[in-house]
């Protein structure tokens, strides 16, 4: 008997419910109670040192180191009187997860006396290892000096732990000690700064003076899948590789359709309210949750935020869905597809533009003249994806994302863009609108409706439908890039996106200001170019579904790209075009370009790597052997018959059972031996690229043939046999 399998199993069944402490307080009275947070601010600086730190956070200037000091001295108050006992720089390397080095407050006097010391210069910087983290080969071994440095326009926080202590949290860069971000944040901050001048000149010029300042938005929808910790300790491969190499599918998955949006099971609701009521204390407006389309699957979304902020509070999120799962004897699963044949899970990146006036720059109006503005924007966002729209597919680019895109409920590969049908009409008339020679205006005329702006209709966010098969969708007032991995860090695709934006806008300005300057108006330079884009864009706009074989085939057809595995995606990223876009404004070097390619194609292989042992170690130790145990009963049942003189017609399947466990197993027998000698194979290639590149091909496409035969296996072995926890067992939470 599967000895694992069933106290695992009975462990899952007999849990109960983890007690909530809730606050009898509204929402309003904690929320963000444990930052350092505008308000804390305020009441513990100096009114020099809080408007030094205000226009640091704002304009992005630099804090001298008296007013660090005073900083300083103010959080470790703050972080004391909340029980920190040690701070740590927070920051996210290129790891794909976040880091922290605690450090106590506590130090020694030369007297031997007992103090709280933190200092400016402790908050300004630290130095962690650079060459231990992912680096891309700009950093040797024995070359590991880099540096952490303080984020003063993300607020530090205060991180609650089991022990009864605190630790306060400074969000923090990550660079090399030539200089080099080694981080996801540093080149994010970098691109919210290149968009704000390019969007704000862009506003200052044709529309509205007043706008000193364009802000980037996001609100990042996170779906994950929940199992019970017993069963995922009784599953080496959740543990290692964070989804399921085999597993045959239950007779009930989410084709009833009655999971999405279903009551949520009392156990996750526990769950759900304890995560979130310690993201509200630490500033995460997480607002929404439910159950997603398949069976285990839930989501959770946050009100809208300022980019930068919304990347670390994704990431913070993650990080404490983690912890509090643990309380409540629960796993969380970020992987893109931890179960084969239900839907996978992503990360929605709801991107949008805002102005210090409250504008939000895509959503449409019911006055003309802003609906020009909106169109602005909202052709230029098209025209930057189009133009760059392999660079966000390199951006998703994992090996987690890589079972995912395309698979019947994620957008594929091949980025295209939805805007609805009244969108595509408007852009339509747009495009058909009389040449601009044509159009002669008058004194007192009204240019807006000459043009036929006038025509958008104002409440496009019901007239716009939401289209799930899309990567880029428009609903109604922003932008969704759907096909952000669930695991991943959003600051990357963020990062791409503000500046393919950023560079698109400048590009508009220069092409209206070429007509200007025949002394054509305003209004109709605009739409000429406008025009110009809408015409030469056309082919990623599509409206139908992106899972169909005729799109592939349509796509092609269109000359849109279909990079379906991550190490053609990534090879994008070291185009001569994508390396002179990113070094021109400073968002990457060139170096950094190799560096980041470098250190995602080693992730994609060390992870392919681990599956592959993973499913061998399993496949052979776990499978094979108790396969074989079973067919030994089998032999045995047959001889017996025999003996006893039972007619061969009776024991006639039996035998055809053994047949095919003898089918099944030699042929995983076989095909692990050809996976180990083709991974030995893959790990003697020296460049990384033709590495990769065979661990996508040669390695994983034993994967399904493997999966295949211990899927049918696990049909036949006798159920109090089978080693690991089934999808019925798995997908069964409650």
């Amino acid at each position: 008997m599967a000895i694992a399998r069933f106290k695992a199993l009975e462990l899952a069944q007999t849990r109960q419910n983890v007690p909530v402490k809730v606050p009898t307080e509204k929402v309003t009275d904690f929320y963000g109670s444990n930052t350092f947070n505008d308000e804390v601010m305020r009441s513990l600086l100096s009114p020099e040192a809080y408007l030094k730190i205000t226009n640091a956070i704002q304009d992005g200037k630099k804090i001298d180191r008296e007013a660090a000091d005073e900083v300083a001295a103010a959080m470790k108050s703050w972080a004391l009187s909340k029980g920190a006992t040690h701070y740590t720089h927070w920051f996210q390397p290129l790891t794909g997860t976040t880091a922290e080095k605690h450090d106590a407050f506590f130090d020694i006097t030369h007297t031997g006396k007992a103090i709280e010391k933190f200092k400016g210069s402790a908050l300004v910087q630290q130095e962690p290892d650079a060459s231990s983290f992912p680096n891309g080969g700009i950093r040797s071994t024995f070359e590991a000096r880099g540096y952490t440095a303080w984020d003063p326009s993300s607020p530090a926080f205060i991180m609650e732990n089991v022990a009864g202590t605190a630790t306060l949290c400074i969000p923090s860069v990550f660079v090399s000690y030539t200089g080099e971000a080694l981080d996801y944040k540093t080149p994010l901050l970098k691109s919210i700064e290149l968009i704000d001048k390019a969007a704000t000149k862009v506003m200052n010029e044709y529309f509205n003076r007043d706008v000193s300042k364009v802000t980037v938005t996001l609100g990042a929808e996170q779906e994950y899948f929940l199992v019970d910790e017993a069963l995922y300790n009784a599953r080496p491969d959740l543990m290692m590789a964070g989804r399921t190499v085999f597993g045959h599918s239950p007779a009930k998955g989410q084709q009833l359709e009655d999971h999405y949006f279903g009551s949520i099971p009392s156990r996750i609701n526990a769950f759900m309210v304890d995560f979130e009521l310690e993201a509200l204390k630490l500033g995460m407006p997480v607002r929404t949750r439910h159950n997603e389309v398949a069976p285990a699957q839930f989501e959770v979304a946050p009100t809208f935020e300022e980019v930068n902020l919304a990347c670390d509070h994704n990431a913070l999120l993650m990080d404490l869905m983690n912890k509090v799962a643990v309380k409540h004897k629960l796993r969380v699963l970020f992987h893109e597809k931890p179960f084969a044949g239900i839907n996978g899970s992503g990360k929605h990146n709801n991107w949008s533009l805002g102005t210090d006036t409250g504008i939000n720059l895509l959503s449409p109006s019911t006055k003309p003249k802003e609906n020009l503005r909106f169109l602005t924007f909202f052709v230029n966002t098209i025209k930057a994806v189009h133009d760059h729209a392999d660079l966000l597919r390199a951006s998703i680019a994992t090996s987690g994302n890589e079972h995912r895109l395309g698979a019947n409920e994620a957008p594929p590969a091949i980025v295209s863009i939805f805007i609805g049908t009244e969108m595509t009409r408007v852009l339509n008339d747009l495009e058909n609108l009389s040449e601009l020679n044509d159009i002669k205006l008058e004194k007192g005329d009204n240019v807006y409706l000459r043009l036929g702006i006038n025509k958008i209709p104002a409440l496009l966010l019901d007239n716009t439908d939401r289209n799930r098969t899309s990567p880029f969708a428009f609903t109604g007032n922003k932008f969704e890039f759907r096909a952000v991995g669930s695991s991943a860090n959003s600051a990357a695709p963020m990062t791409i996106l503000n500046t393919i934006m950023a560079n698109q806008l400048f590009k508009f300005r220069e092409e209206v200001d070429a007509i200007l300057e025949k002394g054509v108006k305003k209004e109709l330079a605009i739409v000429e170019v406008l025009k110009s884009y809408v015409k030469s864009t056309k082919r990623i706009l599509f409206e139908g579904n992106g899972y169909s074989e005729d799109w592939v085939e349509e796509a092609a057809s269109r000359g849109l790209s279909n990079l379906k595995t991550a190490p053609e995606a990534l090879a994008k990223y070291l185009d001569p075009a994508a390396i002179e876009l990113f070094s021109k404004y400073g968002i990457y070097t060139e170096t950094e370009m190799h560096a980041r390619f470098e250190i995602e194609l080693e992730n994609y292989i060390k992870k392919v790597q681990i599956e592959s042992r993973v499913v061998g170690d399993l496949a052979i130790n776990h499978v094979v052997s108790t396969s074989l145990k079973y067919q030994t009963q089998l032999v045995d049942n047959v001889r017996g018959q025999k003996e006893i003189g039972i007619d061969p017609q009776y024991f006639a399947p039996t035998i055809e059972m053994i047949k095919k466990i003898s089918q099944y197993t030699s042929k995983i027998t076989t095909l692990c031996d050809d996976m180990t000698e083709a991974r030995k194979e893959a790990n003697n290639v020296e460049d990384t690229f033709e590495r990769a590149k065979l661990y996508s091909t040669n390695i994983k496409s034993f994967f399904e043939e493997i999966r295949y035969c211990v899927d049918k296996l696990e049909l036949i072995v006798d159920d109090d046999e089978w080693p690991l926890p089934k999808y019925r067992e798995l997908l069964l939470i409650r």
